[in-house]
């Protein structure tokens, strides 16, 4: 079954609906630029409402940040998994598994294939594919799949999370043509950046569940 991935939660009430829908993992924006940006000192209490509502797992966002930014801010809001979304090389994804002690994602901007070659540099647990924006994501920007599906097939053993323009109408599709482990959105079940839309957000997890 692919999983679902819901970005840029910033609400309570965002929250709870998210993982009352069945999302198996939220997403926390800590990279201060973001329009979905959630300060620290904020997160504990939307982690409180995601662990009193459902099993959903919480995923801290980071861009460029150093292993004691990133084990500050995983150690106050009890993070599940780190996802390392800036411009961080295999070396510095090794250094921060090391530090972390949690599972680790490493997202990629796909532009054409030489950005596929060797996925499997990066120790670690997860691949995330998504389009180039100057926004590191959450554009509705998309990219062509034929990629992100070359790249499955080439590195089978990839735990492969798609992301980059998904909605709940094209959700089902890019699951058909890329089989990934996960699909990842944002802006594609949003009112406004950072402002969930509770049918949409219910709609992407049904659909994403439907294809798989």
């Amino acid at each position: 079954m692919t999983l679902s991935k819901i970005c840029g939660v910033t609400l309570p009430d965002d929250a709870a609906a998210v993982a009352q829908a069945g999302a198996d993992f939220i997403g926390l924006n800590f990279w201060a630029k973001s329009k979905r940006y959630l300060a620290p000192e904020r997160a504990p209490m939307i982690a409180g409402v995601v662990r009193s509502t459902g099993p959903a797992k919480l995923v801290g966002v980071f861009v460029d940040a150093d292993p004691d930014e990133i084990l500050a801010v995983a150690g106050r809001v009890e993070l599940d998994i780190i996802q390392l979304h800036g411009d961080e090389d295999p070396d510095t994804c090794k250094r921060i598994v090391d530090a972390v002690y949690r599972p680790v994602w490493k997202a990629i901007a796909v532009r054409d294939a030489r950005d596929i070659q060797a996925l499997d540099r990066y120790p670690v647990d997860a691949i995330l594919l998504d389009a180039p924006t100057a926004g590191r994501g959450g554009a509705g920007a998309s990219f062509d799949h034929a990629l992100a599906r070359e790249a499955r097939q080439r590195f089978p053993a990839l735990k492969i999370v798609l992301a980059g323009g998904l909605a709940p109408g094209n959700v089902a599709a890019a699951i058909a043509q890329v089989q990934p482990w996960a699909v990842d959105v944002a802006s594609g079940v949003e009112a406004a950046p950072g402002v969930k839309d509770r049918d949409k957000v219910a709609a992407f997890v049904t659909a994403a569940r439907g294809a798989s």
